[in-house]
């Protein structure tokens, strides 16, 4: 049996329907834009990122600039306010650098290690230049002559350092402190040897000669009391040489009179007329010791160096706002040129003299550190065979 076939479904258009595919497209539309717009954030978020990144290497750079830039200023300030003289030669030889000290201390700039003078520093130079072990070298220079000391070291691929310095100051007093030494082993040695040997012919003169003792024990007790001199200078000069304590206000001219009394007796002896005149006169802010100490060593100078029959004047005044206390003698006198020496440690114009009145050399020596300790001057004024004025001039108050 046949039947009629069935009747066809509606399309599949009309079976969702128009209202349902608009929504969809609507809704594919929407996500499409908001996948753009995530995509869009994203790459403006990554260009943002990009070029924060951008700016933080371009302040890291400048930052790293500024730096490199502050510490060749620096570094340029360090060497230019240095007294070394620092001098670098490239791996040529040739001149890369010299602060300005090193101008001060060789002239003009050296083109290249080959024009370096002294020739001392130039050989240092080249040593290290040929790969020695760092070279030091001293050689003199200029006019007035200056010690110059040179050290030169090789450096990255070949270059030389060349660093000099002046050391006069410090090989003069090397020398100050050798001589020293030298004059004060042989200014003690000298007594020391003498009680020695007065000592000795004491112990053998007691039985053999008696009557030669008592000519030997006054020789000790001279050189003993020498050397207690010698020791007792030293002190004071060490002492004197780390400063003065300024701490008290000192009547200077008291200090003088007293001082002027307790050598009356020794003025005496020596038949030296003695007069001190001290008026009153403001006070100065010093150390009382180290002042009497001044006025004693300044009368004991002028005593010890004053025929029999001379005379020591010795006066303190106000002179504008100084105080001025001065020593005038009719001694011996000093030649011309010993005057500028005579302040220095053991320097004697007359040795056989000093040895014979037991001066020690350092009498004067103690007498300018006290003046210079003071904010005081000096001056000596001599003519030999008719005396010696010295002056010293301190602040009042």
């Amino acid at each position: 049996m046949t039947g009629d076939a069935p009747e066809a479904g509606p399309p599949l258009l009309h079976s969702v329907g128009m209202d349902t595919l608009l929504l969809v497209a609507a809704i594919g539309g929407l996500a499409a834009g908001i996948f753009g717009l995530a995509v869009a954030r994203r790459e403006r978020r990554r260009s943002a990122d990009a070029s924060a990144r951008r700016d933080r290497e371009r302040d890291e750079l400048r930052a790293r600039t500024e730096s490199s830039e502050e510490e060749q200023r620096s570094s340029r300030l360090i060497l230019d306010s240095m007294q070394e003289g620092v001098v670098l030669f490239d791996d040529e030889g040739r001149l890369a650098f010299a602060n300005p000290a090193a101008e001060l201390l060789l002239g003009p700039r050296p083109a290249s290690i080959e024009a370096i003078l002294p020739l001392a520093l130039r050989d240092a130079a080249v040593r290290a230049r040929g790969g020695s072990a760092p070279a030091i070298e001293e050689a003199d220079a200029g006019s007035p002559s200056r010690t110059l000391q040179g050290s030169a070291i090789a450096i990255d691929g070949g270059s030389v350092l060349l660093v000099v310095r002046d050391v006069t100051e410090a090989r003069r007093l090397d020398q100050v402190r050798r001589d020293f030494v030298a004059n004060a082993s042989h200014e003690l040695k000298t007594p020391a040897a003498t009680i020695q040997a007065a000592a000795e012919t004491i112990i053998t003169a007691m039985h053999d000669d008696p009557s030669v003792v008592p000519r030997f024990a006054t020789q000790l007790e001279r050189e003993a009391v020498r050397l207690s001199r010698i020791v007792s200078d030293l002190l004071d000069l060490s002492r004197l040489e780390s400063g003065s304590r300024l701490d008290e206000a000192v009547a200077l001219d008291v200090v003088l009179r007293d001082e002027g009394e307790r050598f009356e007796d020794r003025a005496a002896e020596a038949q030296v007329a003695l007069a001190v005149a001290a008026e009153p006169v403001p006070r100065i802010r010093g150390s009382a010791r180290d002042l009497a100490l001044l006025a004693r060593n300044l009368i004991d100078n002028a005593i010890r160096y004053t025929r029999p029959g001379g005379r020591v004047d010795v006066t303190l005044e106000t002179q504008g706002g100084d105080v001025l206390l001065s020593v005038q003698d009719t001694g011996v006198g000093i030649p011309t040129r010993d005057v500028p020496r005579i302040f220095e440690r053991f320097y004697r114009v007359d040795r056989a003299r000093s040895r014979e009145t037991g001066g020690t050399g350092l009498g004067l020596s103690i007498v300018r550190h006290i003046v210079e300790n003071h904010g005081g001057r000096i001056s000596v004024d001599s003519e030999l065979g008719r005396g010696t004025r010295i002056e010293v001039r301190l602040p009042a108050g």
